[in-house]
């Protein structure tokens, strides 16, 4: 077995107790401890990725009890994609929450944060349904207490709400567990792909209230309408580092939808195409319309920022529900796209809203920002990649996805739905950015009038650094993944190929039995 398969997994839940335990007290070497354990997950993933990436299957047995009796982890070009991803977000949202002091409005967010990623890897990682609603649990109880991170009664009332969809998830996920185990004897996702197989159809009724009832818990995750009533609010209100962190947390639905329904309800079963694709094509497209005529009406910069994920997951699920090879690679593109270009729209906005000063209102304008210019181009380059405007990866995505469903039946109201929310999502920005860049509030008449810049910039402090570093930081990610877009659909060709042979990923972990 190869050890380092769980080292993303054990590296943050051990570091966060000793974080809690031994450096409470102590909030830089909680800094130092948090962002070295970051930089080490970054290069486990990345090494675990390069393994993957020769198509091997590594699979890792806790206490070297064979599945489908004992816990397994699975990593293949999927889970590599998906904890490499997560390992450089959490790096870049990690020092933003420095630089700003994010991290001190509260406590105990540093232990929080690697407590998160434990969850985001484990359900990534693992190999077992029942150990995935664990790690959905670690999840849930993780983000709570940094959702409420810095107190604050909206942003408590926010959390509640939060919690509570999220419970009746759980809830749904227990039952459909259930479901599947009482069929089938056994929730090791390899082993519930062979017994699936060998059912009639005609005894499968049982088995297709599983699948729906587990599509309505992904679909909560994945933010999908309408079950998204608490994204809004929720990443809203939410502190800036933790929404952007949420932005891969709506990508843990789409990654169960994905792994469920290639894996163990094959479309050879007819269960994706007949009933589970239909389903989520005509919620991705309403998701995706919602979202981004929720840009163009936001009245504040946060719900601007969060109907924006809601639009993205749309984008994400259209290209998903078709479950081919060609509209998986897109999906998957656009997933590493909505990610980071979703993270930086929340440090963006946050950036603006702590210059602003008005909590990001967009129905009145505001003075003068400090650097308006740097903002200004962040904003841009947020809004020009979220929209799917050339030349950044939205729009490769974008184009991806729309040749993905040529061969659809309604291939011409899927179109216009994209096409048509991307021209929508486009004046949504432009008039959020207009208000708070162009039109400024003259400053009021009692203000002193400032003889030089030395004097401005003392009455107008400027942005630190580290934040401004991180978000430039993820705006260079998002550049990159579109001028590498040849090198990484290759893989992610490979990774789908692999999705669509479920063999090996059975073979690897149940073996010749």
């Amino acid at each position: 077995m190869n050890h380092w398969v769980i080292v993303p997994i054990v590296l943050p839940a051990t570091m966060a107790a000793i974080l809690v335990l031994s450096m409470r007290h102590h909030p830089t070497l909680e800094r130092v401890f948090s962002v070295a354990t970051c930089a080490v997950l970054v290069a486990v993933c990345t090494g675990l990725m390069a393994l993957a990436a020769s198509g091997t299957i590594d699979v890792y047995e806790l206490g070297n009890w064979p599945a489908p009796f004992g816990i397994v982890l699975v990593l293949d070009r999927l889970s590599a994609l998906m904890i490499v991803l997560t390992a450089v977000l959490a790096l870049a949202v990690l020092l933003y929450a420095i630089g700003s002091g994010w991290d001190q409005r509260g406590r105990h967010f540093h232990a929080l944060f690697q407590f998160q990623l434990m969850g985001i890897f484990g359900a990534f990682l693992t190999g077992d349904a029942f150990n995935l609603f664990v790690f959905f649990e670690v999840l849930l109880i993780a983000s709570y207490g940094l959702m409420i991170h810095g107190g604050g009664r909206r942003r408590l009332r926010a959390g509640v709400q939060y919690v509570v969809y999220n419970l009746l998830g759980s809830t749904l996920f227990l039952f459909a567990l259930g479901t599947l185990y009482a069929v089938t004897g056994t929730l090791n996702m390899a082993d519930l792909a062979e017994r699936i197989s060998a059912i009639p159809a005609d005894d499968s009724a049982l088995l297709r209230v599983g699948a729906i009832l587990l599509l309505l818990v992904f679909a909560i995750k994945a933010a999908l309408l309408p079950l998204h009533f608490w994204l809004p609010e929720t990443y809203a209100e939410a502190p800036a580092p933790v929404a952007a962190l949420f932005a891969v947390m709506t990508k843990v639905g789409a990654y169960a939808i994905l792994r469920m329904y290639t894996l163990v309800f094959g479309p050879e079963l007819g269960a994706t195409s007949d009933m589970i694709g239909p389903l989520i094509m005509g919620a991705a497209l309403v998701t995706l319309a919602v979202g981004m005529v929720g840009i163009l009406g936001a009245r504040r910069l946060g719900r601007l920022a969060a109907f924006a994920a809601i639009g993205s997951m749309g984008t994400l699920l259209i290209g998903l529900s078709v479950f081919t090879h060609q509209s998986t690679v897109a999906a998957l593109y656009y997933t590493i796209h909505s990610s980071l270009a979703g993270a930086l729209l929340f440090l963006v906005v946050d950036l603006v809203r702590e210059q602003r000063g008005t909590a990001g209102d967009l129905q009145e304008p505001a003075p003068p920002m400090a650097q308006q210019g740097l903002l200004a181009a962040l904003f841009f380059g947020a809004a020009i990649a979220v929209a799917g405007m050339p030349p950044l990866s939205g729009f490769v995505g974008k184009l991806l996805v729309l040749d993905a469903v040529r061969e659809t039946t309604h291939v011409w109201v899927i179109w216009s739905t994209i096409l048509v929310t991307s021209l929508v999502a486009m004046l949504g920005f432009a008039q959020a950015g207009s208000v708070v860049f162009w039109k400024t509030a003259p400053e009021p008449e009692d203000t002193p009038v400032l003889e030089d810049a030395a004097a401005e910039a003392v009455t107008a402090p400027q942005p630190p650094v580290l934040p401004v570093v991180a978000t430039f930081g993820l705006l260079f990610t998002v550049v990159a993944l579109s001028v590498l877009a040849g090198p990484v659909t290759g893989y992610l060709e490979a990774t789908a190929d692999q999705l669509y042979a479920p063999e090996g990923y059975i073979m690897a972990v149940i073996g010749q039995r």
